[in-house]
């Protein structure tokens, strides 16, 4: 890859106005620590404050960065991706722009990399931050669930990553629209190397996952690398099968024993547990035609409505 730099370091961001520049001014002072060529690469995810127009204003600051606005908010995951598709650099950085992906790592980062010549550097969290019970609850049970569908163990993990070349044009050839890129990179296997890190302080007040956001995210993550809700419809098929006939034998010995019975609440409980196995199951098994018909239309990830970079680097 001719004139290519050495690092880039994709940092996907949604209404980040009030604070992109201390973050950008961090990172950067840890990447000159490295003494190499570097990019930045912003993704502005259709923001609706005047992060772009901040962007325009660092651009002129720091000749090595480059801005990406997508035309409406498509969520981080895709803003990741387009920043991955644009980078250049030898090693991928991926992080958050509210600093509670500490900077102070990058150098130790790209140490473990060139060093030890892994594909990946990823960073762990040993300390999630100011969380609520909730939030740790639900965070657990999902990783927990995930663990145990699809085998992929992500406790802890983040989306702060060092990936290699090799690493990042093997994930863009993944073809998929329902993107979790945790999961992907799991996914793809290659040499991994974990450093413990704190969740920071989020500079920016509240995080913008909406509860919503969060478990479309969760869906997503399982429906994309397990099938076995899907099983689950069959396991409760058999389960319902086999309780149904052992119901069956035990009405026919009543029956020619004499002792039937007017059975009017048996025959309710029955039609509400088969009616709402019938609706869960209908449930799960909509969910996975949706992600088909999401992958059949073929649309583009994202657009990109505006590419902010400096003709002078």
């Amino acid at each position: 890859m001719n004139n290519a730099p050495n690092l880039t370091v994709v940092i996907p961001v949604y209404k980040e106005a009030q604070h992109i520049k201390l973050v950008i001014e961090e990172i950067d002072k840890q990447l000159i620590l490295l003494q190499t060529s570097y990019e930045l690469i912003i993704v502005d995810d259709g923001s609706p404050d005047n992060t772009w127009s901040v962007i325009n204003e660092l651009a002129s600051k720091y000749p090595m960065l480059k801005g990406l606005r997508l035309s409406r908010n498509f969520g981080k995951e895709y803003a990741l991706c387009a920043g991955l598709e644009a980078a250049k650099g030898e090693a991928v950085i991926v992080m958050d722009g509210d600093l509670q992906h500490p900077p102070y790592l990058i150098p130790q980062m790209v140490s473990i990399w060139r060093e030890s010549k892994t594909e990946i550097v990823e960073a762990i969290k040993v300390y999630r931050g100011k969380e609520s019970i909730i939030n740790q609850w639900a965070a657990s049970t999902f990783y927990s669930i995930l663990n145990r569908m699809s085998g992929y163990n992500l406790k802890n993990a983040s989306d702060y990553k060092l990936l290699d070349r090799k690493v990042v044009n093997v994930w863009l050839k993944m073809g998929e629209r329902n993107l979790f890129f945790r999961g992907m990179t799991a996914w793809l296997g290659f040499h991994h190397v974990q450093i413990p890190f704190e969740v920071g302080q989020r500079i920016g007040g509240k995080s913008k996952w909406s509860f919503f956001s969060l478990v479309k995210l969760a869906i997503t993550g399982i429906t994309a690398f397990s099938s076995f809700p899907l099983h689950f419809v069959t396991f409760s098929g058999y389960l319902f099968l086999t309780f149904s006939i052992l119901l069956g034998l035990q009405a026919l010995f009543l029956k020619f024993a004499g002792k039937a019975v007017d059975g009017f609440t048996t025959v309710i409980l029955i039609i509400l547990i088969l009616g709402s196995l019938l609706m869960i199951s209908l449930g799960i098994i909509g969910i996975y035609i949706a992600r088909i018909y999401e992958e059949v239309k073929n649309r583009p990830r994202y657009i990109i409505a505006e590419i902010l970079e400096n003709s002078n680097k």
